[in-house]
């Protein structure tokens, strides 16, 4: 609610300061979301109803904390391979928490997401060749896995 309240003070200072240009930026705002919604609706409800049909107990037994190490690898690998948008992936990451999975395994997931890229190797091969393209893959990869643990340490998930 502080940043719903924080926006509309903002909001409100831009358009006494200059109306014009705060309409103007409401309207490119809404062209843009209007743009993107059904994307994102559509999107959501495809991984709403995956998670519906898929069992928590099998949610709880890949990704839970049981077994932290293989959640974070399926994570690792999932989040290489997918391609989603980080408007789909965070809400995703709600749920999915909502149903026990560890912030450490999320935050692989998330990390990787964004900064692996199996499918679209192809396309950086293209502008940057094979071995640029794998080390990039290779050094997200590493950081995704640093990222994860710093993070499992920070919510007390593992210890040293």
């Amino acid at each position: 609610m502080i940043f719903y309240g924080v926006t509309v003070i903002l909001l409100l200072i831009s358009f006494f300061a200059d109306r014009k240009k705060t309409v103007k930026a409401l309207k490119v705002a809404w062209k843009k979301f209007r743009n993107i919604a059904p994307m994102f609706i559509v999107m959501l409800v495809l991984v709403s109803i995956s998670l519906y049909l898929l069992p928590h107990e099998v949610i709880k037994e890949y990704l839970g904390e049981e077994d932290m190490l293989k959640g974070l690898g399926i994570a690792l690998l999932v989040g290489s391979i997918a391609l989603m948008p980080g408007f789909i992936v965070f809400p995703l990451c709600g749920i999915l928490r909502e149903q026990g999975v560890p912030y450490m395994v999320l935050s692989a997931f998330t990390t990787s997401l964004m900064m692996v890229g199996i499918i679209t190797l192809p396309v950086e091969k293209a502008y940057f060749g094979m071995k640029t393209a794998l080390i990039r893959n290779g050094i997200g990869l590493v950081m995704a896995v640093i990222v994860a643990l710093i993070t499992g340490f920070v919510f007390a998930e593992v210890a040293l």
